[in-house]
């Protein structure tokens, strides 16, 4: 599995957690593959994820990995992830892990994933309340982080769990010709 710069050392990987100034961060391996050999084939998915424990999670180290993540991603023979793609990946990723970080007390973590298709990140936390999208309003402060990943995302999965849920954002590597607007909502559990 591909490690994003700074979050773990070959050494750390064997034991899995890394503490950096008071924050527990932990880089889980999803595949039991060296970085050399994950994501080569086109049709392997190129996967990187990450664990924050209570209170270390930042929005500005999911934006960090997600950019070395499509970094990454042209060295395994992938075409570059286009910029306004990535834009929009960084959009979606900073709002899915500011709601775990304001609505959901414990830890919460990151998989991002890309395959030939799409991008899909995925964020997890402990709290079990359904989000709800709010429609967009000028005049209110706050409240506009999920919407704003349904407008970016060609679909947003909510997975709830006894133990929190886990949202997937879905974004297209190429335009969708069949949606219209804004990403859709699904409910799985």
């Amino acid at each position: 599995m591909w490690q994003a710069p700074g979050y773990a050392t070959e050494e750390q990987k064997t034991t899995k957690t890394v503490n950096a100034t008071k924050e527990h961060r932990m880089v889980i391996p999803l595949r039991k593959q060296t970085a050399d050999e994950q994501g080569k084939d086109e049709g392997d998915p190129l996967r990187y994820g990450a664990i924050w424990g209570d209170g270390a999670a930042r929005a500005a180290d999911a934006r960090q990995a997600l950019r070395a993540f499509l970094g990454h991603a042209p060295r395994t023979g992938r075409t570059a992830v286009p910029t306004a793609l990535a834009v929009d990946a960084e959009l979606a990723t900073s709002e899915l892990i500011t709601n775990a970080i304001v609505h959901a007390p414990g830890p919460c973590g990151m998989t991002l994933q890309l395959t030939g298709d799409e991008l899909t990140i995925t964020v997890w936390d402990s709290s079990t309340e359904n989000p709800a999208a709010k429609k967009a309003d000028p005049r209110r402060i706050g409240g506009h982080g999920l919407h704003l990943v349904h407008t970016v995302s060609d679909r947003v999965v909510v997975a709830l769990r006894e133990t929190g849920k886990r949202i997937t954002a879905h974004l297209p590597l190429a335009p969708n010709q069949n949606t219209t607007g804004p990403g859709r909502m699904a409910l799985s559990g």
